[in-house]
Order: structure tokens, then sequence, then C-alpha cells
């Protein structure tokens, strides 16, 4: 038998020994021998070993331990007394220095495991308190939290957005009471005493799954699984890229990891192979992902659906695999898994750590009962006999408060080491610095918005997919923090970055990143990114229709406050001959409903520049930029400052403010709009055209402007869009007509389509006069 101090429960009533393997302890009582097989050392536990007046340390070499033989019970095992007696070994002077190291160490690992019932029991109280919540991750996942929060990170919780700051994700979103227990541990003013009480109750700085832009600390928001650990592939790909292009053989100024605690539902998601995939090519050594393998998902054993060998498949995908088998108690072994981990420099690693949900609970651990709901009042009292908790709720034991209590200092020293050094880097090299700190404040350079290029009714039409490319390359010249790419389309998209390489595992301070089709993990490496630095303006495209792939990704950056730029081409029935699979229909309307989240669809190159530069400015609210294949003309009246008003007037015959009838475009459509209002203008009439490129801008508007652009006493209003007719009732009010397409497209030349599906000038001619 093998005793260690893994083999141990949380309640035993123990002072925990280490010795070296060449350490005998004898003493004058009986005792039960106990065999140590290979390891180097061990660790023993009994209180009566330290009370014992006579106890002995020898330096003979030996694998056999005595072991007092009062009666205890060892992971329930009940271990009975032995009266015989045993010596191992021959005696000799006590080793009193050894004796002292021994006493310290004790003393640490018991505040050690006071903290990780800590940990358990701030999380248990929170969800029971709210009756509401997932305690069994927690519970769990307690020692692979403290390890991480305690002794391996790096921060500073008075400054949760200091940049060299390792950063931790929990991609197992629902366990996030994980979270919060250590942010408050830590010292985070985030996360108070009072704060734990509130745990998913209305106006709560600790919601329900993990939000970024709710609590300072966390780094994104999670609970979707799978988004996660996607996220945290791009926080490492932001540090790797960091570091490539700023480091110096003089000045390491980047140098962080990424950490990541994901859960059996993480890894059976789409979005988690596909991010992972990426990472894996991309040699991501500075992330580090925690796998917590409980088995148990909401509806049991993961039997029932999730049999693979993850192990086997992680490392078909590049990634360094370690298995710690004992999650619960074994903590050596959690800590010797991340040295591993952090040696390994050219892969990233998955640290599989095998652990029971709902860990202390006599009844509902390692069952589906503990993870999404409340222990009830009886477990928790169980639970808390069973783990030798005599404290009230959200109590921290003081010895807990005072160890964890050194990171504020800590934290600070690390700040300002950091500041120091770059104080240094800046002197030496100016120029990189000046880069640098825009990336990491998300200051703009002065006039950064003039590189963008301005069009006129001459310049020859293009597609605005073109357009957008000749914007994306004049702003990578300003914008030190631009960078992106496609999921396989670039030279559809058009998004390459002419001037730079490609993002790869020997080239990461390169700015063109090839996804590979892989839209959903796209997006949300994306969104990783953009929450690494405020100064990343990140970016990726595809076809329109495809957002279908990525639309969890996409809903994230917007809850999340993520300013990634979505380029967004083939954006309607234009596409032509493709057909229905990749025509979008349903699109516009579905993105116009999602709140904070701009759907631009701009007309021309000087929409295009200035869709562009709503997106850069708004870094707390993601774009997309729906964009042509086929050619569009250079409208007269477009501009870049329209379409910060998200609508405006381009074409006008009318006086004071009362045209005889309105039309409305947005996109492709704008030039039907405006052909149309030349016609009707022919015949006498007054015609207003106007360009809604995005609903959402021009909603904010003060109702004034709106009033200017579209007065209320004009009820003769037409619209016309190849998208969805939903949501333009708004705008054309009872009586006005919306020209728009509520089926799926055909396949045939984009003429024809528009064609067949009436979205032509006569339609929209024909519509005025109905309406006048």
């Amino acid at each position: 038998m093998i005793v260690g101090s893994h083999h141990l429960p949380y309640n035993h009533p123990l002072i925990i020994l280490s010795f070296p393997i060449h350490t005998l302890i004898s003493s004058t009582f009986s005792c039960k021998p106990l065999t140590m097989a290979t390891s180097s050392s061990l660790t023993l536990s009994h209180q009566t070993l330290l009370s014992h007046s006579k106890t002995h340390i020898t330096t003979k070499s030996t694998a056999s331990i005595l072991v007092p033989t009062t009666s205890s019970k060892v992971n329930g095992v009940l271990l009975k007394s032995n009266s015989r007696r045993r010596r191992v070994g021959s005696l000799a002077t006590i080793v009193r220095a050894a004796a002292v190291e021994t006493l310290e160490s004790t003393d640490t690992e018991q505040v050690v495991e006071k903290s990780i019932n800590t940990i358990r029991f701030l999380a248990i109280d929170a969800v029971e308190k709210a009756n509401s919540g997932h305690p069994g991750l927690p519970m769990g996942c307690a020692p692979m939290g403290h390890i991480l929060y305690d002794e391996v990170m790096r921060y500073n919780p008075k400054n949760p957005y200091w940049f060299n700051r390792d950063r931790f994700v929990l991609s197992a979103g629902h366990g996030c009471m994980l979270q919060y227990a250590l942010l408050h541990l830590a010292g985070y003013d985030s996360v108070l005493e009072e704060d734990l009480k509130t745990f998913r109750q209305w106006g709560s700085k600790i919601p329900g799954h993990p939000e970024n832009f709710e609590t300072p600390g966390v780094e994104v928001t999670t609970g979707p699984l799978g988004q996660g650990i996607a996220n945290a592939v791009g926080l490492a790909l932001a540090e790797k890229h960091l570091a490539a292009r700023f480091n110096k053989p003089d000045a390491e100024i980047v140098d962080h990891y990424t950490y990541v605690i994901l859960g059996d539902g993480c890894q059976m998601e789409g979005i988690a192979q596909e991010a992972c995939s990426l990472a894996g090519h991309w040699g991501l050594g500075k992330l580090i992902a925690l796998y917590d393998d409980n088995h148990i998902s909401i509806d049991g054993d993961t039997a029932i659906a999730f049999t693979e060998n993850v192990d086997l498949r992680f490392e078909a995908l590049g990634w360094h695999v370690i298995w710690v088998k004992n999650g619960n108690t074994g903590y050596d072994g959690i800590r010797a898994a991340i040295k591993e981990a952090q040696a390994v420099k050219d892969k990233p690693t998955l640290i599989k750590v095998t652990t029971t949900i709902g860990f202390g609970s006599p009844n509902k651990s390692n069952s589906y009962s503990v993870h999404g709901s409340a222990l009830g009042a009886k477990e928790v009292e169980a639970t808390r006999q069973n783990l030798g908790w005599p404290y009230e709720p959200f109590h921290v034991p003081e010895e807990v408060k005072k160890h964890w209590s050194r990171h504020t200092p800590e934290g600070a020293s690390l700040e300002a080491s950091w500041n120091a050094k770059f104080a240094e880097y800046e002197k030496k090299y100016p120029a990189e610095a000046a880069e640098f700190k825009s990336i990491v404040t998300g200051e703009l350079s002065a006039g950064w918005e003039k590189a963008l290029p301005t069009y006129t009714p001459e310049t020859p039409g293009d597609a605005t997919r073109n357009l957008s490319q000749q914007c994306l390359n004049a702003l990578a010249k300003v914008l030190p923090g631009l960078l992106g790419g496609s999921a396989d389309l670039a030279s559809s998209n058009m998004t390459l970055l002419k001037m730079f390489g490609d993002f790869q595992k020997d080239t990461p301070e390169e700015r063109n990143v090839r996804f590979g089709v892989r839209e959903h993990g796209m997006g949300a490496i994306c969104n990783g990114i953009a929450l690494h630095s405020p100064g990343f303006i990140p970016y990726c495209a595809t076809f329109f229709v495809f957002t279908d792939y990525m639309r969890g990704a996409m809903r994230i950056s917007a809850l999340s406050e993520a300013g990634v730029i979505y380029v967004m081409t083939h954006d309607s029935i234009g596409l032509g001959e493709d057909g229905p699979t990749h025509q979008p229909i349903e699109h516009l309307a579905s993105f116009r409903a999602m709140p904070n989240i701009l759907m631009l669809r701009p007309a021309d190159g000087n929409e295009t520049a200035g869709a562009y530069k709503v997106a850069v400015e708004h870094r707390k609210t993601p774009s997309i930029l729906a964009l042509s294949r086929q050619k569009l003309p250079n409208l007269p009246g477009t501009s870049i400052e329209g379409v910060e008003k998200g609508g405006y007037t381009i074409t006008d015959n009318s006086s004071s403010n009362k045209p005889d009838i309105i039309l409305m475009g947005t996109g492709s459509e704008l030039e039907i709009a405006a052909k149309a209002g030349d016609a009707l203008r022919k015949e006498g009439k007054t015609v207003r055209v106007v360009s809604l490129v995005s609903w959402e801008l021009f909603d904010k508007q003060p109702d004034e402007y709106k009033e200017s652009v579209l007065p209320s006493s004009v009820t003769a209003r037409v619209s016309i869009e190849a998208g969805s007719t939903f949501g333009w009732g708004k705008y054309i009010g009872a009586k006005g007509k919306a020209i728009s397409i509520d089926k799926f497209g055909a396949s045939a030349p984009a003429g024809t389509i528009y064609k067949e599906y009436g979205i032509t000038v006569e339609a929209v001619i024909e519509a005025a006069k109905s309406v006048s």
C-alpha cells in the first residue's frame, strides 16, 4: 500500500509530514508498516506522529515506513489499529533541520487544504443562497483553481488590466463561482464578500456566467460551451504576435501565459475542435488548457455520448498532452503538470485532470445532480461534516486570508517591475514602443482616418469587396493593431494585407491570419484577440451566408463588447450562379435584431470607407460589413460623413423638407433607388433618395435629424433591398411599400435573378406611383 498526501481526504484530522525516500520514521508506539514503491519522496499524515515525543528520523535508505496504528479512515477505508510493533532500518541522530523544514511544509499544506475547501464552500454557499447555479465544477476544480491563482499565475489584483498579466479563461463558464471565489481570495475589488452574497441577482457584479464587462478580472465572456477555449486561442495568438513584433534580445516586454479550464461539454462542441486545431498548427506554446475530466454532463455520464480518446485527438492536433489521474487531492501532480507544460515552448498543452464533480458531497458527488442546481440544505450540512468545515456560510478563515493577502503587494511589485522594464525599452526603441503603446492602450494616432480612400462618381465602379481591400490596406499602415484574415476565402473576400506575410508558427509577427474553413472558431478567436488589448482591431471574413456557422461567436462579440470587424462578402442574390445555398436572405434582418452590433451595407467606395471609419471607432461594438461580389458605380451624394449617421439623403429635388416621395435603399440596391428617383423626377415628381446604410446608427441620431431625413408628414415611401422585408415597416410606415425578397434565392446570373425577383428600377417606379 502506498500512502501520500494525495490519498487522504480533506476532512482527515491530520498534520502532514514530508520526508525524502531515504528517511525513515520510527517511534516507540505501535505502528503499522506501509511501503512506498517508486516515488522519490513521500508524504505521511497523522496527528500523533508529531505529538509523540520519541519520533526518530534515520538516514538509512529503505522503502518501508512506520505509521501509527490508531484507527482512522483513509478515502473511506477504515484502517484498524495493529498491536504489533515493527521497526525498519537502524536508528540515527535526529536531523533537527529536516524536522523544522518538515513542520514548515506541514503548515503550508494545511493552509493549502483549507484554502481549497474555502473555494469549495464559497461556491457552495453562493449557489445555495441564490438557489441557482452550478456547484459541482467549483467543488471538483478547486485544487486546479487554487494552484493557478495562488502559485502559478502572475497578476495584479488592484489593476486587473495590467498588460503583462497571465490570462485565465473559464471555458466551462457555468462553474463561474470557482472564478469569483478565486478573485475574491486574490484581493480583486470586483468581488468583495458582499458581492458573493448577491450571486445571480439583479445588479450583481457576479452574474450567472463570467462576463468581462461586469467583473474586472474576468477576461472574456463565457457560458456557451467551447467559446472560452476558442477565445483563449485568440488571447494566446495575441501574446505570441506581440512578443514576436516587440521583444528584443535585451528587452522582453511581452511574456505571459493563457490558462484555461474547460470541461467535457467544451470538448464536445465543434468550435473547440476548430480553435484547438489552429492552436496546434500555430504552435501556441503559452496556451495551457486544464481539462476537467469528470465524465459527467447534464444528461448523466458522458459514456452515453462521448467516448472518444481526447488525449490522442489532441496529440493529433499538435498539442502536448499530460494526464493527471488524481485531480481531487493530487496537488503535486497538478503542479508538476503545469511546470512541464511551461517547459514546452513549441506547442500548446492539454492537461487532462481527472476529477470528481461535486467532490466532498457524500450523496451527490460524481452525479449529474450536482452539476446545475444547489445542493440543498441537508446536503450542504453533510458536505460540511464530510470535509470537516465548521464555519458559517461565506466565511474565509484568517490563515487563508493571510496566505492570500500577499498577492496584492506581489502584484504591485510585478507591475512596477514591468513598468520599469518598459521605460528602459521605450528609451532604446522609441518607434516600436509607440506602436506597442497604441495596441496596449487603444489610443489611435491622430488623423488615422485620413488614410481612408475617397471616391467620386467619375471613379470606375467596383465591387465593394474590392473597395474593402483598398480600405484594409490603407488602414494597416496607420493602425498597428489591425490584423485578421478569412476562412479560406481570402482571394474571394479580398482581405489580404499586401504588405504583410502570414501569421504562422515560425512567423508570428505577420498580420495575415489564415483561419482555414473554420468560421465559428475564427469568430471566437477574433473575440479573444480583441479582448487581449484595447488597440487590437481584428477582422475576419467569409461569405455573408456563412455567418450561420459563426453566429454564436458573433453574438458573444456583441455581448462582450469585442470590437471585431466582420467582413462579409457575397451579400445577396447578386452573387449569382452559386444559388440559394450561398445567397443570404434573412441575414440582414437577423443581425439588425441583435443588440450592440452594427450592420452596415455600403453602396459604393465612399460608403465602404465610411463603414470602416465607423467600425474602427466603435471599439466596444462589433461591426458587420455586407459587401457585394458584383461591380457597383460610385454614386453622387454618398459620403463617409453620411455613413456615420447611418441614414442620409444622397439626392433630393424637393424644398421645405416636403418631397412627394422618399425612396430608400442599401448596398447594391441604392443604385436602383437612385435611378428610379431620376426617372420619377423627369415625370415632375420631387423625390428624395435616402441611403440607410446602418439602421443602428440612424436610430441613435437625434429626433430632429431623423425628421430632416424622413419627415413624418411624407407617407409616400418605398424601400428596396435584396433581402427580407422584415423590419422595413418602421421606416416606410403603414402606407409605404417594401420591395424585398421573402423566399430563397436561385441559381442564375445575377441580372436574371434581380429581374425575376422584381428588384428593378421599374418595380420601384411602379411602387412609388402606387403609394403617392
